[in-house]
């Protein structure tokens, strides 16, 4: 879960961001400022993971809260708030994580929450894959699950599908990230829109244009291996 403080001196706009923070399943309020002078003395003493930064405030501007946060913790996600997008630039120079405009837009608002969430679990991942685990989501619940239960995973529409023997979970992380983080040894990218576990391929059928697909143990659906990956599956393989 991901610990949020919201620093902005207007109510009804604290109170909306409250309100889309609140109903969304991957991250917590810790805390609210109107004062940034405040918030500043909040997070020297506590640890927080994203700060919404309203940008015109008195005392001290949020542009120059962002900068001070970013010095003391560059792990910090900071998403601005403004009314003006001319901002939007100087956010980005002090690597702002996003910014939202007023008056806010819910299908933005959802954007920015689901990707720190997204950008949460590649991180986790990051982490956790020494220990073989990554975290994964099935009717609205989140698993963690280790890394030999996969099977294969796809590239869908809006999503990636994590195949396992008995079930498929789903993720918002891209298959490339996928392919970035998870371990050579155990894992390949046969196609654009698949990654094969190397340990539960049982049988390799040629194809047509000289190509593969791959039988799976457990399972009957066969993964395509394109022709520009066929070099390294061979030399991966031993295939002659």
């Amino acid at each position: 879960m991901l610990k949020c403080l919201i620093v902005e001196d207007e109510f009804p706009a604290r109170e909306e961001l409250k309100y889309f923070i609140k109903n969304h399943k991957g991250l917590d309020i810790d805390g609210e400022f109107e004062n940034p002078l405040d918030a500043l003395k909040y997070i020297q003493d506590h640890k927080v993971d994203v700060v919404f930064l309203d940008i015109n405030m008195p005392e001290l501007d949020g542009m120059s809260l962002g900068k001070i946060l970013y010095k003391l913790d560059e792990e910090i996600k900071l998403v601005f708030i403004t009314a003006y997008k001319d901002y939007a630039v100087d956010a980005f120079e002090i690597k702002a994580f996003d910014y939202l405009l007023k008056p806010y837009s819910e299908d933005r608002i959802l954007e920015v929450l689901n990707s720190l969430v997204d950008q949460k679990q590649v991180e986790q991942i990051k982490t956790v894959s020494k220990v073989n685990k990554i975290t994964v989501t099935s009717e609205d619940k989140m698993y963690v699950i280790s890394i030999q239960e996969i099977y294969y995973i796809e590239a869908s529409e809006k999503e990636t599908l994590i195949h396992t023997k008995n079930r498929i979970y789903s993720s918002k992380i891209k298959i490339s990230k996928f392919e970035e983080i998870l371990p050579d040894e155990y894992f390949f990218r046969t196609h654009r829109s698949y990654i094969i576990n190397l340990d539960k391929i049982i049988e390799i059928e040629p194809w047509f244009n000289t190509t593969y697909i791959l039988k799976i143990m457990d399972l009957s659906f066969k993964i395509p291996v394109s022709r520009n990956n066929m070099k390294d599956l061979k030399e991966l393989l031993l295939i002659k």
